[in-house]
This record gives C-alpha cells, sequence and structure tokens, in this order.
C-alpha cells in the first residue's frame, strides 16, 4: 500500500509516499480502508526535529495520527462494529502512520452522518487533543477559558468543546478569523502585544484556564492565567522553563494512564464528539484537503500557521 513517511529531519519536503507492507489488527483493533486522514501540527514539530527529546523517532517514520473510512478487518477481541462499518479514530500513539491507504485504529467511534469524510479524516485528534487538556485544565459550566491559536485545528475544536462545557471562551486569532470564531462560540481578540489588556476588558474577573495551541508567548499567557499550572500547551517545547505543562500525546503524561486506559479515554472523547455533531454543536473546519500524493504540500500549509481549521490528506 501506499503510506506518507521520512526518513530524516528536516523541511516539508522530506515527506514522501512510500509503497510499504499493509498493516493487519491485532487484538482490540480494527483496520479501515482510509478516505481521509488529517496532518497534525505537531507533526510538523516531529518532522522538524523541534521535539526530537521528547518524541524520539525510529526512521522510516510514517505519519498520521488520525483518520476515516471504512472496516475491513477486525482484531480479536473488538466488538460492536462491522466490516463495512464508516468509523473515525486514531492509532495507536507511538505507532501512528493514518497517512496511507490502510491504517489500524486503536480508538474509533461511528463516523457522524453530518460530517463528510474531509470532516471525520481530520476530527479524531483534534477531539483527542482538545479533550485531554481541557480535562486536565478541569474546565467545566461557569469558567472562563483563553484559547491561544482558537482558529487552528485544535484550536476550532477546543473552543466548541469549551462551551459545549458551559465555558466563556475567549479565543484569539488574526482579525479576518474573527466572525468565524463567532460562529463557533468564542469571543474573539487578536494575539500579541497588549494581550493582557485586551483579555482583561473581555474578562474582567479574569480566566481560569489557558489553553495554548500557538506557541510563543507563554509568559505573557502565564500572567494572564495568573499562575503557570492554569496553563496547558501543545505547541511550545520551552514550556518547562515557564512552569508549564506541555501536552503532546496520548495522555500517559497527564493522567498516568497506561496505553490501554489512555486509548479507552480516547473512547470516550471521541464518542461524545459522536453525540455533539449529532447536535449539531461539533463541526469540524476544514482549511485545505490535499490528494495522500501531496503530503509534503500539506505539510507546508500547515507550517505556515495560516490554516483555518483542518488540513486533510484524501485518499
Amino acid at each position: 500500500m501506499r503510506a506518507i513517511q521520512f526518513t530524516e529531519y528536516g523541511p516539508p519536503g522530506v515527506v514522501h509516499v512510500a509503497e510499504v507492507a499493509a498493516p493487519h489488527a491485532g487484538p482490540g483493533e480494527i483496520r479501515i480502508a482510509v478516505r481521509a486522514s488529517g496532518v497534525s501540527p505537531g507533526e510538523m514539530r516531529i518532522r522538524s526535529g523541534t521535539l526530537r527529546d521528547v518524541v524520539p523517532l525510529t526512521f522510516p517514520y510514517r505519519t498520521g495520527f488520525d483518520a476515516a473510512g471504512v472496516v475491513d478487518e477486525i482484531g480479536d477481541g473488538v466488538t460492536g462494529v462491522g466490516i463495512g462499518d464508516e468509523v473515525f479514530g486514531m492509532t495507536h500513539s507511538a505507532v501512528r502512520g493514518a497517512n496511507a491507504d490502510f491504517a489500524v485504529l486503536a480508538a474509533w467511534a461511528p463516523k457522524p452522518a453530518a460530517w463528510s469524510w474531509e470532516e471525520a479524516g481530520g476530527a479524531a485528534g483534534s477531539v483527542e487533543t482538545a479533550t485531554r487538556v481541557l480535562d486536565r485544565l478541569a474546565v467545566g459550566a461557569g469558567h472562563t477559558v483563553l484559547v491561544q491559536g482558537a482558529a487552528g485545528g485544535v484550536g476550532t475544536v477546543a473552543v466548541q468543546l469549551a462551551v459545549a462545557r458551559g465555558a466563556t471562551v475567549i479565543g484569539t486569532a488574526s482579525e479576518h478569523n474573527h466572525d468565524f470564531l463567532r460562529s463557533l462560540g468564542a469571543e474573539p481578540t487578536t494575539y500579541g502585544t497588549g494581550l493582557a489588556e485586551r483579555v482583561r476588558a473581555l474578562a474582567p474577573a479574569g480566566v481560569d484556564a489557558v489553553f495554548d495551541c500557538a506557541g510563543g508567548a507563554l509568559p505573557d499567557l502565564v500572567a494572564i492565567a495568573g499562575e503557570a499550572a492554569r496553563v496547558v500547551t501543545i505547541a511550545d517545547v520551552t514550556a518547562a522553563a515557564h512552569g508549564v505543562h506541555l501536552s503532546h500525546g496520548v495522555p500517559a503524561d497527564d493522567t498516568g494512564a497506561a496505553v490501554g486506559a489512555a486509548d479507552a479515554l480516547a473512547v470516550h472523547g471521541l464518542a461524545s464528539a459522536v453525540t455533539l455533531a449529532g447536535e449539531g454543536r461539533l463541526r469540524v473546519p476544514v482549511a485545505a484537503a490535499y490528494p495522500l500524493t501531496e503530503a509534503a504540500a500539506a505539510h507546508e500549509l500547515s507550517e505556515s500557521r495560516h490554516a483555518r481549521g483542518k488540513i486533510v490528506l484524501v485518499n
């Protein structure tokens, strides 16, 4: 089958299509014929080598964390899903490989009828990441949360999930994305110099939590939150220097859960997303959809940080 991989750290051009042996579903897993798969911003940092001390790689490294498609193989012990079912979900965090013709999923849920293949293909990683961080920050009803970088793939989902929890959301983005953020339920503001003052004007009582999807502004975000423990980043590798938690994978680092338990937590998050999608309360904005063969271009767009929503590859 075709799969996207890279064999060295470097710029977007190091990713390429390779012919590899198709994987098979093991116990507790399913395999899907992939219709669409996500391009995750975190993989830009993995590919560039920025996270080599946090996420060490063995080359060749196959990309892709989330995908949607049709079930064509079911592993031992799996119930509740059949051959031919349409699903979306995630690979094991240490294995990846969803940007391919076939992918083995460790966590999945039925594809919502309201979502296109492109939306479903890019949903699971953003849902899992947003749920993981919102849980760690204990965001709930009556809270105010600042989402830094709210117009990106994870940010757009984080906004909607926080709103669904009953929180008030302030989201940072370029001004041309402000109406878009309002449509998701957030109060928008611009990032950069003067952010603390702008947030204070929108939330005079302060914010309860800060979810950083962008990186590069942790001192300001800690000041806005009042303490580092109320900030979680998925984008800033300098986090430890500021006392901030860097959340970077299915949540062994956040919950202490073993791999199987972490997968179960991910399944719970996906199931909640299906419910919200059915109620019209969760959509997955797609910034761009590229053919699988144009993965390098997809990485280039992701690295530009100008994408509104999720970038996906289609088969």
